[in-house]
């Protein structure tokens, strides 16, 4: 009961320190969990992936309350894509582990998060002119390649897409995010299904989930009740949207 009390604590404060610095905080929740230390990486990347997929079926589910136009089509591929992605990622964390060992596998995801953070902490900063790219296949790569990093790193990533969707095809702000979600939606389902099929659930301490899922839930519903605030106020611009992950 311990350390799931502190897994629900670790989720809701990872939220409101990524509320405050932009970040997002699917982002900030593995590395927590990583410092605690009591599960493997393995185990961590699982319950990050269960907390982070679970606030994106919220998000999604208020989308649909407060819907934003989207193109179908566009949405089609980057959802296939990121789902495809997801599972190469997740394929490509279970190689790393087992040709390499935990240590070096998580200061890779270190690196690797920590140089995404700055890409999109640059955009937000210079307003790098969109690249306008309009072939659909593109959208279908950004997906994949979303959808890879996200489950290889085991973070939801918000900013990230988020930067990449507007810096590659322009979009606007507000389809930016829900392209967002849409990614880290079918990128971590395909990462949770991968898993099962792989390895099985049985062994996880699922007793876990009864607190990371309620802190999920809980945050993403106070996250999307802001992030529209922020919106409608327009404060701060992209570095407030971190409902996104």
């Amino acid at each position: 009961m311990g350390i799931g009390i502190l897994y629900f604590l670790v989720i809701v404060l990872a939220n409101t320190v990524g509320a405050i610095s932009g970040m997002g905080g699917g982002v900030i929740i593995k590395p927590v969990l990583d410092a605690i230390g009591v599960h493997s990486l393995a185990e961590i990347s699982f319950y990050s992936s269960v907390a982070v997929f679970t606030m994106s079926i919220v998000s999604t589910w208020q989308q649909f309350k407060n819907p934003i136009d989207i193109n179908i089509k566009l949405a089609l591929l980057i959802s296939f894509g990121s789902f495809i992605g997801g599972i190469l990622g997740q394929t490509a964390f279970v190689k790393l582990l087992y040709y390499s060992n935990e240590a070096t596998v998580q200061w890779l995801q270190i690196i690797l998060t920590v140089l995404s953070l700055l890409f999109a902490l640059m955009y937000t900063i210079k307003k790098w002119k969109s690249w306008e790219l309009k072939m659909l296949g593109w959208y279908l790569a950004l997906g994949l390649f979303l959808g890879f990093l996200s489950t290889l790193l085991g973070i939801g990533g918000g900013p990230i897409n988020v930067a990449l969707l507007m810096l590659c095809f322009g979009i606007p702000i507000k389809e930016a995010t829900v392209y967002s979600i849409i990614t880290i939606f079918f990128s971590q389902l395909s990462n949770l299904i991968t898993i099962g099929m792989k390895t099985g659930y049985e062994v996880y301490d699922l007793s876990l989930l009864a607190y990371i899922i309620p802190a999920a839930i809980i945050v993403a519903f106070l996250a999307h009740d802001s992030a529209v605030f922020y919106l409608k106020k327009e404060l701060f611009g992209f570095t407030n949207l971190w409902l996104f992950w």
